[in-house]
Order: C-alpha cells, then sequence, then structure tokens
C-alpha cells in the first residue's frame, strides 16, 4: 500500500514538471533572454528537485533496508561556551638596566644567565672626581659644625651678637646639604638590580663609556609574574569580571595553563571598538616567555544542565531545517531511525547545545546518519 501512495505521489510531482499549462516552456524562456523569468524559473526547478529527493529518500526506507550505525544516549551536561582570541605573554618584570650617571664602566658584576636579587650591585661607573670633592665638602662640613657649636655655647652665655649664632648655623646647614647632594650624584654610579631575576643580555663591556641615552648596558627578566595581553570585542562587556578563569593555551609548548583575569580596561579603542584585559598565567616550570603567542579562551555563556549533541551529527533537510535521526522502538540492539527537527544553540568543542527538540535519555545516531532515512531499521 505504501509503494502505491509513493508511486502516486512521484507521478504527481513528474506531471507538475512537466505541466505546460502553468509552466512556460524552459526553451521559450531562454530565447527571451529574461534573466529573471529564468531565475525564478530555476528556483521553482529546484524545488521540485527537492520533493523528489525527498520522495526518493521515503521509498529507500520502503525496500527493508537495515542500516549498521553508531549510538549514544544523550545525558544533562554542563555546556560551556568559550571566546576563542589570540594574545601575547608579557611581564612587567622585563627592562633594560640604563646607567644613571655617564663615564667609564669601571665595575661589571654580572653575566648573561646569572640570578640576581632587588638591589644587588651589578656594575659601577666612574664617579668623575666626585669622591675628592666629597672628601672637601666633608671638611668644610665638619668646619662648619664646630663654629656653630662654638658659636652656640657663646650664645647660651650671652657672649656675641644673635646674628653671628644665626650665620653660623646657615653655614652649617648648607655644608651639610652640599655634603648630602654629591652622595646622591656619587650613588647613582652605582647600578643596582631593579627587582629579582636572571640577567638575559649584557650588551656591554668592562672599562666601556657608557651613557643613559644607549640601548641599555643589560637585560633583566623576571618570569614569575607573567601574564597575557589582548583585546576584546566590547560586546563582552558586562561578561568578563576580575577572577573569571580562562584557558591559556601555547601553541609553542603544546600546554594549557589555567589562568584569571586581573585586569579589565576601561577604554573602548574607536578603531576596533575592543577594550583590553590582562590574564595573569601561572609558569612554575619557568617556560613562559614574553612575547610568545597564546590562545585563549574565555568563558562567556554557561548552561548547567544542557542537552548536547556532537555538531557533525546534524544535518539539514531542504527546508533548511536542522534535524538528528533519534532511536525508537529500541531493545538495545535494533530500532527504528526517527527524524527530529531541532533547535540549536551555541557550538564548543565540537558540540552543540539543543534547544528545543530532544530531551535529556534520547538515543542520537552519531555514525552512519548519512546513509540513514526516517522510518528505517537499524542494527547499532
Amino acid at each position: 500500500m505504501k509503494k502505491i501512495i509513493i508511486l502516486f505521489t512521484l507521478s504527481i510531482v513528474l506531471i507538475s514538471c512537466n505541466s505546460s499549462d502553468k509552466n512556460q516552456s524552459i526553451d521559450t524562456l531562454i530565447a527571451s533572454k529574461d534573466v529573471k523569468a529564468i531565475t525564478a524559473k530555476k528556483a521553482e526547478l529546484q524545488s521540485q528537485l527537492n520533493q523528489l529527493e525527498d520522495v526518493l529518500a521515503t521509498l529507500d526506507v520502503n525496500k527493508g533496508t537495515v542500516a549498521l550505525v553508531s549510538v549514544v544516549q544523550l545525558k544533562d551536561t554542563l555546556f560551556n561556551h568559550y571566546l576563542e582570541i589570540q594574545g601575547s605573554i608579557n611581564t612587567n618584570e622585563n627592562v633594560l638596566v640604563q646607567p644613571e650617571f655617564p663615564g667609564n664602566l669601571v665595575e661589571l658584576n654580572v653575566k648573561a644567565g646569572q640570578k640576581v636579587t632587588k638591589g644587588q650591585v651589578l656594575g659601577r661607573t666612574d664617579d668623575g672626581g666626585m669622591s675628592q670633592q666629597l672628601a672637601s665638602a666633608e671638611n668644610q662640613y665638619a668646619l662648619a659644625k664646630t663654629t656653630f657649636e662654638r658659636q652656640k655655647n657663646l650664645w647660651k652665655q650671652k657672649i656675641g651678637s644673635e646674628i653671628q649664632y644665626l650665620q653660623a648655623q646657615t653655614q652649617m646647614i648648607s655644608a651639610q646639604k652640599g655634603v648630602a647632594q654629591i652622595k646622591a650624584q656619587i650613588a647613582k654610579t652605582v647600578i643596582r638590580a631593579p627587582f629579582s631575576g636572571t640577567i638575559d643580555e649584557v650588551f656591554v663591556e668592562k672599562g666601556e663609556v657608557v651613557a643613559a641615552s644607549q640601548q641599555g648596558l643589560m637585560r633583566i627578566v623576571n618570569l614569575g609574574n607573567m601574564y597575557v595581553s589582548t583585546s576584546i570585542p566590547e560586546t563582552y562587556i558586562g561578561k568578563l569580571k576580575i577572577g573569571t578563569e580562562v584557558d591559556v593555551y601555547l601553541t609553542s609548548l603544546d600546554k594549557t595553563y589555567k589562568g584569571k583575569v586581573r585586569q579589565i580596561g576601561n577604554f573602548i579603542n574607536p578603531n576596533n571598538r575592543s577594550f583590553g584585559i590582562e590574564v595573569s598565567v601561572p609558569n612554575p616550570e619557568n617556560l613562559l616567555r614574553p612575547n610568545q603567542v597564546a590562545k585563549l579562551k574565555v568563558i562567556d555563556y554557561v548552561s548547567p544542565n544542557a542537552v548536547v549533541v556532537p555538531t557533525n551529527v546534524i544535518q539539514q533537510d531542504s527546508q533548511k531545517k536542522s534535524f538528528v535521526y533519534t532511536v525508537t522502538n529500541s531493545n538495545g540492539k535494533t530500532g527504528i531511525a526517527k527524524k527530529v527537527i531541532i533547535t540549536t544553540g551555541q557550538s564548543s568543542d565540537n558540540v552543540t547545545e539543543v534547544l528545543s527538540g530532544l530531551e535529556a535519555n534520547a538515543i542520537i545516531v552519531t555514525e552512519g546518519m548519512n546513509t540513514i532515512s526516517d522510518g528505517m531499521k537499524l542494527n547499532f
């Protein structure tokens, strides 16, 4: 009976395709060179072809074919959608050490690869004779201090004038400031580590004349405070917050690190409508390096009890509707294929959330779905 109905339907479609009362001759259309009419005719024929394909698929069902497929039973699961974006590894403790005082480099105490601590003396430049100036200034200060103390004792005994006492005090203070100023200048000849880290490169040799205008004496890097910097589209404002977990994948290492958003920018770049973020990344093995390329996966959507299916099992019919094949009348080894129209949500990690059409515990076909049709007997 089914075959009779199907053949009858196919005949109707074929007659519809060949009807001369309602459809203009294709040859006539081509001769008219009416592009709009030809395009309309093409769309009409395509629709009829889709109908024929659906009918032929139904005919295959009724041949009694049994298909071998793989299936899986769905369960409620946690579904996370990620924003995937590229960034680069950085550290705030990556600097070129510059000399504060120009002159001859008389000391160089470190080499590349050496670990140093904050404040450690890395080198020293010649003070240009300021040590002698300091000695002279200290003598002047000592004399001014002695003069002031004597004048102070006399003033207490009401001997001498107040102006003499004040002048002696002023001279002593001035000499004291002169000594402090020279000491501050000499201190600039000492080159110290601004933070604890590792000397990555040394660009000078002992005895060279150095100045603050050159590229730097050496590079010092601390790999213990690494982060990834990148830009996020402005549509994600409000979806991110300080502490949001982020997966950081390093292509060069083939490793994934768990990071956290530590800073969110307050400025929207008008050129690309994005804002900057920083993601702190642990570096226990010291494998991370500044300027490494990182791929970030930022969670921007969470569904705690979602029904998800492998993205590759979702198909589209001639009407552009998404569907999957489920299994009905299953006894654990066999069943009947059923085409189910679904509404899909977001996709991530090769799975897609199903918003409607499927429920937990449904059995879906995961392999062989391209060779079956609605109503076909299945073995699995």
